[in-house]
């Protein structure tokens, strides 16, 4: 029985015809390479090799052998290839879908370190809002879906991405704008845009008028967290926002507050229960989660993790 050692040395030897040649072939010394050779035929009780003019040429009796080793390195060459494949993506899409707050600024910049590592991985990205990752989920659409809220279903687990905050939102040059913190009773002041309360989303923004006792009304109402920023942008109004939405100046004009109140909250990456995330899925959430954990929350409110090399 050959060793992969030893075939690795007889195939060196076949290649370059010399001791010496084997030897540099593999980066090792000439005469560990001749041990180990003459420590093979004795194994075997077969001499693989005959000496002429200097070089070693194959015996009749080794015919065979050298065909099955050759087999083998092809084979190996062929698995060198896969795991080359698999390590860059290639024949490979990974389907993902996120809520429209994670899915604005934070999906992006992961993907973009994810296609770093595997160039050739194609990936398909469906927005989803709370309700549709359900079915996106369940029936098979995608992978995984990054969430800003958790629902109790059977069929799917739900892993903890990341905390996040509330940031007030008002356009350049309004009253707040120059403040370092804005209060609840304050923010509910002025007029509101925002997300309807009664969706998984709105109610995270809303929340904090509820927990404070206030009463507030929504001048205006958006489905989309990016749509709610433009509306505050053309002086509509003012709004609560996740601190995603608005990270690293993506929405530019409108000025982001620190709200006084507590507002964390968290961020989970939903998956079908009982299917493992292939290994780009993990990657993914891998990157998601430290890009969404280096967020510097506006003023120094907090202090946050310096940003991830990209």
């Amino acid at each position: 029985m050959l060793t992969l050692r030893q075939i690795e040395v007889v195939r060196a030897i076949m290649i370059t015809g010399t001791v010496a040649g084997a030897a540099k072939l593999l980066n090792v010394s000439a005469p560990g390479i001749s041990r180990l050779m003459k420590h093979t035929e004795r194994a075997l009780r077969l001499r693989l090799f005959e000496r002429r003019h200097g070089r070693y040429v194959p015996t009749p009796e080794a015919k065979d052998i050298f065909e099955q080793i050759n087999g083998v390195y092809q084979k190996v060459d062929d698995l060198q290839y896969t795991l080359a494949r698999i390590d860059r993506g290639g024949g490979v899409e990974l389907r993902l879908g996120s809520v429209p707050s994670i899915c604005n600024v934070m999906v992006p910049r992961a993907i973009d370190r994810l296609k770093r590592k595997h160039p050739d991985l194609r990936i398909e990205i469906n927005i989803l809002k709370i309700e549709e990752a359900l079915d996106y989920l369940l029936l098979g659409k995608g992978e995984i879906a990054a969430m800003s809220y958790r629902l109790d279903h059977p069929g799917l687990d739900f892993v903890p991405l990341a905390m996040g905050e509330l940031l007030c939102i008002v356009p350049e040059g309004h009253p707040l704008a120059g403040r370092d913190r804005v209060s609840a009773s304050e923010i509910v002041a002025h007029p509101l845009i925002g997300i309807d309360p009664n969706d998984p989303y709105g109610r995270i923004m809303s929340e904090i008028f509820v927990r404070s006792g206030l009463s507030f009304e929504m001048a205006i109402k958006a489905r989309f967290g990016t749509t709610v920023c433009a509306l505050v942008k053309a002086g509509l109004g003012i709004a609560i926002i996740d601190q995603f939405t608005v990270a690293h100046g993506a929405m530019p004009g409108i000025v982001a507050i620190p709200i006084a109140e507590p507002t964390q909250f968290q961020t989970y990456v939903a998956i079908k229960k009982d299917k493992a995330p292939s290994l780009y899925a993990e990657s993914f959430v891998k990157l998601l989660r430290e890009e969404m954990n280096a967020v510097v929350v506006p003023q120094g409110h907090h202090t946050a993790s310096p940003a991830p090399k990209r």
